[in-house]
């Protein structure tokens, strides 16, 4: 791809930092937080990009329609949800790998854990046709049909999800520690392993999921999550939620895990847990005290909760803080 089909992918508002031997760093900055996107030239009409977001509104990642371009997306860590215009929405978590033609407009991006560490390879379906055939004549033994394979996956233009898988983990995870020596060339052999991996594979191996949740779902579900951290004294059951905010209580537990990656009872504890260390590291509460605030009439089992999530009590997390 040239230039300038970065931009034509991402708001113009993202700033370029630096540019160097088929390298760009790009920084994206709003109220939420910031992200850098760092892209690799890998062949003629495909690109890499190393995507490490620590905010929760992604507005200069809406990206506009493209429909000969095919979108590979790998989560590391994180979230990531995708909203698009006709009010679909579509939820990508760690270890998850999503394949889409840029054909809808996408509305909104956000992170819904606040934080997203993976990869995007775009192609460009026409000239990575071209690319593939000029490797095949040098190589052979590729055959790999590019069109077949936006077929394969995409069909009717929808976005398909394959849920963690070793095969898919072993080809990521070297693309993440690569040394930066080796990357100009390690990115191109890596790449076409993934292409070719991709047209290999029988998608009923694999748990595939093409499930998206309204516009209207999602909204209810984020209005709930607002409403159980806004006091974390308070516990709440499952049918108090979805009396409260008029939502099947089935359809609750589906949109709020498709959302948040987890059950309500799971994010809850969590929540507390990673708020609890705010507390331990900015106040002078006792541990008494911060185990009420997080709802807990017992420290005892505040305590070994805590522990269970990072390992250490609170008193010996405390003291292992920086003074």
């Amino acid at each position: 791809m040239k230039e300038r089909a970065f931009t034509d992918f991402f708001d113009p508002e993202v700033q370029k930092i630096v540019s160097e031997d088929g390298c760009s760093i790009y920084k994206m900055k709003n109220s939420t937080g910031e992200g850098v996107i760092t892209r690799y030239e890998i062949l003629p009409g495909m690109e890499l990009f190393y995507n490490d977001f620590h905010m929760s509104d992604g507005q200069n990642q809406n990206k506009l329609p493209h429909p000969e371009v095919l979108e590979i997306n790998h989560c590391r860590e994180g979230r990531f949800e995708c909203a698009f215009s006709n009010g679909d929405c579509q939820y990508v978590g760690a270890g998850d790998l999503a394949i889409n033609r840029l054909t809808n407009e996408t509305a909104s991006t956000y992170f819904p854990l606040s934080h997203y560490h993976g990869i995007s390879i775009t192609i460009d379906l026409y000239q990575v046709n071209n690319t593939l055939k000029q490797i095949e004549n040098v190589i052979g033994g590729l055959n790999i049909d590019i069109f077949a394979l936006a077929d394969k996956f995409c069909k009717n233009d929808t976005c398909l999800v394959l849920r963690s898988q070793r095969e898919i983990e072993h080809i990521f995870s070297e693309l993440y520690c690569v040394e930066p020596c080796m990357i100009a060339y390690y990115l191109k052999v890596k790449v076409l392993e993934l292409l070719m991996f991709l047209n290999n594979v029988s998608l009923s191996e694999y748990q595939e999921e093409h499930r998206y949740f309204s516009k209207n779902q999602v909204q209810i579900i984020k209005k709930m999550q607002v409403y159980m951290i806004s006091d974390l004294r308070k516990h709440h059951t499952l049918n108090e939620l979805s009396e409260k905010f008029s939502i099947p209580l089935t359809t609750m537990k589906i949109c709020f895990k498709g959302v948040y990656g987890c059950s309500v009872y799971s994010y809850m504890k969590s929540y507390r847990m990673q708020a609890a260390t705010i507390l331990l590291r900015d106040t002078s509460d006792s541990i008494t005290e911060i185990a009420a605030k997080m709802g807990y009439d017992n420290p005892s089992k505040f305590s070994d909760a805590f522990k269970k999530e990072f390992g250490d009590i609170p008193s010996e997390f405390r003291k292992k803080l920086p003074k």
